[in-house]
C-alpha cells in the first residue's frame, strides 16, 4: 500500500472574491502575469521587469523584452513594454515605449 503523505494543501497564489473571481495578491504575481500575457502575444522572451505600480483598475508593469538576439550579446536589441492588467490578471492593454541596444546607458 502506498505511503500517504500528510502536508499542507496547495494554496492558490490568488485570492477569490465573493463573486468567484481571482484577484492577484501583489506586485510579484502581477508582474509574472504581465510577462506571461505579453510573451504569448508578441512571441519574444521577457528579460525582466523594470517597474510595477498599482493603478485604479489593476496594475501597470514595465516589461523588458529581448526582441533581437545578436552576437555579441551587448548588441542585442531589447524593448520596454508598458503592460496594464486588471485585478484578476487579465491583460487590458500593452504598448512598446522604448527600443534599445543591450548595454546602452539611459541618457
Amino acid at each position: 500500500m502506498p505511503e500517504q503523505r500528510a502536508g499542507k494543501a496547495r494554496t492558490s497564489r490568488s485570492t477569490r472574491t465573493s463573486a468567484g473571481k481571482e484577484h492577484l495578491r501583489g506586485a510579484e504575481e502581477a508582474a509574472e502575469r504581465a510577462c506571461q500575457s505579453l510573451q504569448k502575444l508578441i512571441r519574444h522572451r521577457a528579460e525582466g521587469v523594470s517597474a510595477v505600480s498599482r493603478s485604479d483598475d489593476g496594475w501597470h508593469i514595465d516589461v523588458d523584452v529581448l526582441e533581437l538576439p545578436r552576437i555579441p550579446d551587448t548588441t542585442s536589441l531589447l524593448a520596454t513594454y508598458e503592460v496594464d492588467i486588471d485585478e484578476d490578471g487579465s491583460l487590458l492593454q500593452y504598448r512598446r515605449v522604448r527600443r534599445y541596444r543591450r548595454g546602452q546607458a539611459d541618457t
